[in-house]
């Protein structure tokens, strides 16, 4: 009987729009070492707050809101949101920034093998939970990022699927702009931001 691999259902099937998939990784000596490291590597992605200066070349900055839009200094949990600072200008709806909210976080253990992962989506502005989605690409973009150990060796990735530019925000000025970065974000200008915070996540020094 063949070995299920864990995590193949943390990332969602990708059906139209644009997809990428940033993947970095680092071998060890051993299991134990590989293991230690993965812990490490773990708090790195869960403390959001650190996720722009921790990137290999900081394109953007991030910062963690909780359910009820107040700043958070923490590791990150469901529900949470995280607000974005891309170069450029920002959006009216988002007031000023693009949004996205946490919507799963899983952790799996087998014998020779530990994932973690979180998947955000757009979404609208925390103090505005029924508005319009706040962000450059529509909400059934996903990104999911993960942490895995698969022996002696630690894989930090980011898989993003689905992406559309946002046109629904039901500002023209905000259309525009959405239609400029996600239209950018769709033909692979957003992959450098994520390898560089993939390469920061994953770095050994």
């Amino acid at each position: 009987m063949e070995k299920e691999i864990i995590s193949q259902d943390h990332i969602p099937v990708h059906q139209s729009g644009a997809e990428t998939d940033a993947i970095e990784k680092v071998e060890f000596d051993n299991n134990y070492e590989a293991l230690e490291f993965f812990q490490k590597v773990k708090q790195r992605l869960s403390d959001v707050n650190r996720w722009g200066e921790m990137s290999h070349i900081p394109l953007s900055s991030f910062k963690l809101f909780d359910h009820a839009g107040r700043k958070c200094d923490r590791e990150v949990i469901e529900g949470d949101y995280i607000r974005i600072d891309i170069p450029g200008p920002g959006t009216k709806i988002g007031k000023g920034y693009d949004w996205v909210q946490v919507e799963a976080i899983f952790a799996e253990v087998d014998f020779d093998e530990d994932i973690f992962t979180i998947r955000v989506r757009p979404s609208s502005h925390p103090l505005d939970p029924d508005g319009k989605t706040a962000h450059f690409l529509k909400n059934r973009a996903t990104s999911t990022f993960q942490i895995k150990r698969i022996k002696n060796v630690v894989l930090a990735e980011e898989h993003a699927r689905n992406e559309s530019p946002n046109m629904e925000t039901g500002n023209g000025l905000d259309n525009f702009r959405n239609a400029i970065v996600g239209t950018a974000a769709r033909i692979g200008l957003s992959y450098p931001q994520w390898k560089s915070l993939i390469k920061g996540l994953i770095k050994t020094d």
